[in-house]
Order: structure tokens, then C-alpha cells, then sequence
């Protein structure tokens, strides 16, 4: 499961589109889908355990997916009303929201783009 839902990752644009495309340039796209995975694996390890939310998040389809899951578990809909979800119906609250998210992935490109390996150090 978790390597479907690496790539799931890879192919929408966040941070953990560009970690994936920078691995499979070095290593190949099998290799990038399994760090990818092992890279969301921690990433959720630490929003779990710090009790905190994901920074990238998209927030306006995080609503719609919570709502969903709300009403496929049996929660009535409301009718008449504008539900906490409706922003997505928005096109441009969601261009917008895909901007900021894509503007994150090319923030970590600019990052790692630079670095270097650490050279090992002599234990002279």
C-alpha cells in the first residue's frame, strides 16, 4: 500500500514530487518509488507523534476528502446548505491551492539542488 501510494505522490505536485524525481535521475524510478514510500512512512511517523499537520497540504480538498469519507460512513448530508467542503467547487480557490503546493515542490528543488556529499571525516 505503501508504494501505491508513493506513487500517487510522485505524480502530484508537492515536496515528495520533487524528492521522488530527484531520486529516480540518480537511481532509477523503482528505486525512487520505495524511498518515496519510506520517506511518506516517516513523514507520518512525526505528524503522528508531534501532533501536527501536514505543511503542504491542499486545504480545500483535504475538506472534500474528509466529507466524503463523512458521508460514505453514514453522516447525513446537509441539504440546502453550503457544506464546510464547497470550496472546492471553486476553480479558482483550487488553482490557487495547486499554485502554493507547486511553488513548495519548486522551493525543495532550489534546496537540494545544491548540495553536496559531506566529505568523510579523518579520525586523525
Amino acid at each position: 500500500m505503501l508504494v501505491e501510494a508513493a506513487w500517487v505522490a510522485s505524480r502530484a505536485p508537492g515536496p515528495l514530487r520533487a524528492f521522488y524525481r530527484r531520486i529516480k535521475n540518480r537511481r532509477g524510478f523503482q528505486i525512487a518509488v520505495v524511498a518515496t514510500a519510506r520517506k511518506m512512512t516517516v513523514l507520518c511517523w512525526h505528524l503522528v507523534t508531534k501532533d501536527e499537520d501536514y505543511a503542504f497540504v491542499r486545504p480545500s480538498l483535504n475538506t472534500r476528502k474528509r466529507r466524503n469519507l463523512e458521508l460514505s460512513a453514514g453522516n447525513p448530508p446537509q441539504v440546502a446548505k453550503r457544506g464546510v467542503a464547497y470550496d472546492y467547487n471553486n476553480k479558482d480557490h483550487r488553482r490557487h491551492e495547486r499554485e502554493l503546493v507547486e511553488h513548495a515542490e519548486r522551493a525543495y528543488e532550489v534546496t537540494v539542488a545544491h548540495w553536496q556529499p559531506k566529505k568523510p571525516v579523518s579520525g586523525g
